[in-house]
């Protein structure tokens, strides 16, 4: 797969990680992939470890993890020989209770998706204004007490 000794040419590393070139140059910025080396003619060549690294960046994105999550697991991910797993399983764990409180609320908004159409809701403003509007208004604001001087 490489380009002669140097290394993997930008399109061709994008092609075999599944991300376009202008996706290289970004996470090049963000300092998730190191700048690669270049030819004589300008065109940047890329070390074969690149592809892992893409690989594993695509893989903790499709996990939900953020650019900014993957930027901090990565310096781990490079250095795990002989490294404890506790920082990427420690983030694992965040994550998933992160994605659990997402699916709870997707829970909730579904139930009441579900409702509305049940109820035939057709117009948000009159369902707004029934009592028994499935939506989750929100209670209007009680003006709080004013304290004694």
């Amino acid at each position: 797969m490489s380009e002669g000794n140097g290394g993997l040419r930008s399109g061709r590393l994008a092609d075999a990680a599944g991300v376009n070139p202008q996706t290289l140059r970004y996470y090049e910025r963000r300092g998730l992939l190191a700048e690669p080396g270049r030819t004589l003619g300008g065109h940047r060549l890329y070390p074969a470890e690149a592809l892992t690294v893409l690989r594993v960046i695509k893989a903790a994105q499709r996990l939900g993890f953020t650019l900014e999550e993957i930027a901090d697991l990565l310096p781990t991910a490079a250095h795990r020989h002989g490294r404890s797993d506790a920082p990427l399983v420690e983030r694992a764990r965040l994550k998933l209770t992160e994605v659990e409180e997402r699916l709870a609320d997707l829970t909730v908004i579904r139930k009441a998706l579900q409702q509305t159409i049940d109820a035939g809701c057709s117009d948000l403003i009159a369902c707004a204004e029934a009592p028994d509007c499935p939506l989750p208004f929100a209670e209007p604001a009680r003006p709080s007490p004013k304290s004694a001087p």
